[in-house]
């Protein structure tokens, strides 16, 4: 006996899906009743970045009942996010079944967007997620759920004003903006910037890229490339300038052996989501410091889309230690005294977190707590680059070195990669977007309303509504006998 799989959506198109998507939200009231109190002239919350984190946590924090938002990303529409600038994997890593950010939302799922297209079949024959296909996702997202992104808009400075943020802008109509709380949904580099060694320092900016640049891999064509690391970028990054016809491509990997076991993967679920932040420091620490020193293999296609060409090389136990121009080529030293000529040089080296990197805080990012700054970890657990992610509240939001120093951080919400020392997967990746967002929206919404709890008891007491008018009852006088107490 065999069981039909397929849903009244399968292979109906996209109008159908939207059609029954509009019906549930209207089911649940969506959006939320908006409740906080309009101040004239200022936005209640501010959403830097308009990729899958922005969006999804505007659709929770609508689904809240906060309406006054503005989300502001400096990207062109469509070019949100890394899918289709400096992401150069084929798949997504993640498995197809995934909901990401649908949040809650079965018919906002990328499974239901893919099958209301290409039907049952299909989905089942498919893989892994397309990176192309995943963007054109996430551009329907964005259309079907109305999410209104300025794009072309950067936000160069974030101020104090009172107990308001005033966001000095480029790139849109008005120079600066008042918000009340400013949300950092900026992905992988949100807190931090592309990490570039120290090695390329004194090396012409004609010879290397980082793996995060635009990078014309037409003109690799011919050429020696050496790729630095073996993490899931720079593997990519490998592929794309051998499938240019790059003369060969040598990956120089400190390590010594490949790794091959994505240890995050092993301790997965719902309780690790919700119970992660709540950990000692001590635990926090060593679930990461574990996960980055294992380091999270390429993917198992990426890998292979390498490997098939027999002009690839992977060489382990090659610390880069110094690159020199010598004749039109570089000169790439290692730490074991050899060295090895390559026309290109792409850093696969991934992101740092580092507040002081970021503009953005001004002056201000010098008093933003570190994990450095609070936690020593015993010796076999040093991790330099951990240490520089930001200590964060349990809501999201930035903390002070010391008190006093620059209490607006509070308003301040770290909702990308950047928060996942603190609080664990659920601002980045696809797995747990949804549970942050509205773990975001819950500690917005409740700041939002503490802040303002002298108008909402004000609006309590002039609430004058009757839901009675008098007709429901009639009253009757209660005559009694007072010398046996009884009623007459």
């Amino acid at each position: 006996m065999t069981h039909d799989t397929s849903s009244p959506i399968d292979g109906q198109g996209l109008e159908a899906l939207e059609a029954r998507l509009h019906e549930d939200l209207k089911f649940l009231c969506w959006p939320g009743k908006d409740w906080v109190p309009a101040r004239e002239g200022v936005t209640d919350v501010v959403i830097i970045g308009g990729g899958m984190c922005g969006m999804v946590a505007w659709t929770a924090l609508k689904t809240g009942g906060i309406h006054n938002m503005r989300v502001l990303d400096r990207s062109p529409e469509g070019l949100e996010g890394p899918w289709l600038t400096y992401a150069r994997m084929e798949t997504l890593r993640s498995p197809k079944e995934l909901t990401g950010p649908a949040y809650g939302h079965g018919a906002l799922t990328f499974q239901a967007w893919y099958r209301a297209q290409f039907g049952t079949e299909d989905w089942e024959a498919l893989d892994k997620i397309p990176r192309p296909m995943w963007m054109d996702y996430l551009k329907w997202y964005r259309k079907v759920l109305d999410i209104p992104t300025e794009n072309g808009v950067s936000v160069d400075l974030v101020e104090p004003e009172g107990d308001l943020l005033r966001l000095h802008l480029s790139g849109a109509s008005e120079n600066s903006i008042l918000c009340r709380k400013l949300i950092f949904a900026t992905g992988r580099d949100g807190t931090g910037q592309p990490n570039i060694p120290g090695f390329v320092k004194n090396l012409e900016s004609k010879y290397w890229a980082h793996s995060a640049d635009e990078i014309d891999f037409d003109t690799l064509k011919g050429k020696r490339v050496a790729v630095v690391g073996v993490g899931a970028s720079a593997v990519d990054n490998a592929a794309e300038a051998l499938e240019h016809g790059a003369a060969e491509v040598r990956h120089l990997i400190r390590r010594k052996e490949m790794p091959t076991i994505n240890k995050m993967m092993g301790i997965g679920s719902f309780g690790f989501t919700a119970g992660y932040a709540s950990l000692p420091d001590e635990w926090r620490w060593r679930f990461m410091q574990y996960s980055f020193a294992t380091q999270t293999p390429p993917p198992h296609g990426s890998t292979n889309r390498v490997s098939r060409h027999p002009n690839a090389f992977f060489h382990f136990g090659k610390a880069v230690q110094s690159t020199v121009e010598k004749n039109g080529a570089v000169q790439v030293g290692f730490a074991d005294g050899s060295s090895y000529e390559a026309d290109f040089v792409i850093l696969g080296t991934g992101f740092t977190i580092d507040p002081l990197s970021r503009t953005e805080f001004g002056d201000a990012a010098g008093n933003i707590l570190l994990w450095q700054d609070v936690y020593t970890p015993p010796e076999d657990e040093q991790s330099r680059d951990l240490g520089r992610f930001p200590y964060l509240n349990e809501d999201f939001t930035f903390r002070e070195k010391v008190p006093g120093t620059a209490p607006w951080l509070s308003n301040v919400y770290c909702f990308n990669y950047g928060a996942s020392a603190s609080l664990g997967k659920v601002s980045g990746d696809i797995p747990g977007i949804s549970e942050g967002a509205g773990w975001l929206t819950r500690a917005v919404a409740g700041q939002l309303y503490s802040e303002d709890v002298a108008e909402h008891w004000q609006a309590m007491l002039d609430y004058d509504k009757p839901e009675l008018d008098g007709s429901e009852w009639t009253p009757t006088e209660l005559a009694c006998d007072e010398k046996k107490g009884k009623v007459a």
